[in-house]
């Protein structure tokens, strides 16, 4: 059985004559009557009785004529759900991102993007980078919100800056620090540091590293934690300060004192990557609201 022979079906039984049937399925009679009793031997019941000029649904034809009617109804659901997707217009893409990376950005771009395509789902992914880079590659995820990383790291990926952060050094309200009138590297290497982990954020470790340089000496790292959140509780108990972006003050409120650093070492750029080989409407969209989201 073919979904042809539920048009065939479906149209004489509301033209109830084989041959006004033909005529509004662009076919000759013949061979639609022929394709009808196939049906009918198909299933092992007769779907008609036909009269002189008109036939008429049996009890089982009519039931039948229901189910057909749906069957065709939803076939032709699936090929405009294809088409839509294909043409960008309804479908569902997973972003990844870093929460206290994209706390200003991300709110920005989903309203843009939404707007625009109001029938696509996004599905939010609060990730680390090494777990972004392997959902991008895998094609789990469709696009990450992400710190930009050397050409090496994304070489199968195109990354569009969206917005570059200056440094500061996140403490908690009652820390020493945060009564001083200027804060530069040289009081930071002095204090605990507080840092994502390696496994995680190895760029951050690099990051770190260039960082302290100048000073000629490597950052002492007192503890690593997994996630921005038990980040905050540890500089918020006192056990040390960490460096932050600019951005970091949004995520994480009145627990911490943000301070920038003077002087000011060069700003973090963050922005949107996606694979080279996808160029589907949707993924251009919604990096074009992420860049319209720097604001």
């Amino acid at each position: 059985m073919e979904l042809r022979h539920l048009r065939y079906f479906v149209a004489v039984a509301e033209e109830q004559n084989v041959t006004r049937a033909a005529t509004r399925l662009h076919v000759s009679q013949p061979p639609l009557s022929r394709q009808i009793r196939d049906l009918e031997d198909e299933l092992g019941v007769a779907l008609f009785q036909h009269g002189a000029k008109a036939v008429r649904l049996t009890d089982a034809g009519r039931v039948f004529l229901e189910e057909a009617r749906a069957v065709l109804r939803r076939a032709d659901e699936a090929v405009q759900t294809v088409k839509a997707v294909a043409s960008g217009q309804r479908g569902e893409i997973h972003v990844g991102y870093a929460p206290s990376l994209m706390v200003e950005v991300l709110p920005r771009a989903l309203r843009s993007f939404e707007a625009a395509n109001p029938g696509i789902r996004v599905q939010l992914h609060d990730l680390s980078t090494q777990e972004m880079l392997r959902g991008l590659r895998e094609e789990k995820l469709h696009v990450a919100l992400l710190v930009q990383l050397s050409r090496k790291v994304l070489a199968d990926l195109t990354f569009e800056e969206v917005r570059r952060y200056a440094v500061c050094v996140a403490m908690a309200p009652t820390h020493s620090l945060a009564r001083a009138r200027n804060i530069g590297l040289e009081h930071v290497a002095r204090e605990r540091l507080i840092a994502y982990t390696l496994a995680d954020y190895p760029e951050h470790h690099a990051w770190l590293a260039d960082l302290f340089a100048p000073l000629n000496r490597s950052p002492q790292i007192a503890e690593e934690h997994d996630s921005a959140t038990s980040l905050v509780a540890s500089v918020e108990a006192g056990c040390g300060v960490a460096l932050v972006l600019e951005s970091f003050k949004c995520f994480a409120g009145p627990r911490l004192k943000i301070r920038p650093i003077v002087p000011p070492p060069p700003p973090l750029v963050v922005g949107v990557a996606c694979r080279k080989d996808n160029n589907a409407p949707a993924i251009l969209s919604f990096v074009a609201a992420a860049k319209q989201a720097k604001g």
